[in-house]
């Protein structure tokens, strides 16, 4: 029975990790489930015995994916000197993994049309999402902030960073772009910033 168990996780990964790089190459629509067994090396019918659908797949992949961003936001995060530099550094972070490769397509270009902009939301929430208000009460607690409620400036800080990765993703020139938007955030915290 143990044997059994471990072998059907072996092959859910496998699935997963082919729909990963599939996902992110390929895009959504142009990834069926026959490339997905293949790429796992498995059969068709082994996808479906493990999801029920393709779109199952993505979400699955989807949270992977936002779940490793946000892990790495927060190591860059770590490395200011204080909360507002830490959500400055996790924001170019996040800028600068969401602008090329598997995440971007995964993330920005696809999230919200598989997952539709609502359950896109909720994921995000989980992970870069959460992340945001978190640091804010950091910034409002060490007196870095004026004393006030989060939830709405992270909200408001929310919706600015998310616009402007959707757009370093599809700027022809991502580096320069991310810099670009990175560098206005910046001048948005600081308008946060408590004077002393």
């Amino acid at each position: 029975m143990a044997r059994q168990a471990e072998r059907s996780e072996t092959t859910r990964a496998a699935i997963i990790e082919a729909a990963t790089q599939l996902f992110g190459e390929r895009g959504f629509d142009e990834t069926t489930v026959d490339h997905i067994a293949a790429g796992a090396n498995v059969a068709k019918g082994a996808v479906y015995h493990h999801f029920a659908s393709k779109d199952a797949i993505f979400e699955l992949v989807f949270e992977a994916v936002s779940e490793a961003v946000a892990r790495d936001v927060t190591i860059a995060g770590r490395r200011a000197t204080d909360a507002i530099d830490g959500i400055a550094e996790g924001t170019r972070a996040y800028f600068r993994l969401c602008s090329k490769g598997p995440t971007r397509r995964i993330i920005l270009i696809d999230g919200p049309v598989v997952l539709g902009w609502q359950r896109w939301r909720e994921i995000d929430s989980r992970h870069f999402g959460a992340m945001l208000p978190a640091a804010l009460q950091v910034a409002v607690s060490r007196g870095l902030v004026a004393d006030q409620p989060v939830e709405p400036i992270a909200r408001m800080l929310l919706g600015a960073v998310t616009e402007a990765a959707m757009v370093c993703a599809s700027s022809p020139s991502p580096s320069q772009t991310m810099r670009q938007y990175g560098n206005a955030f910046e001048r948005l915290l600081s308008g946060l910033r408590q004077p002393g």
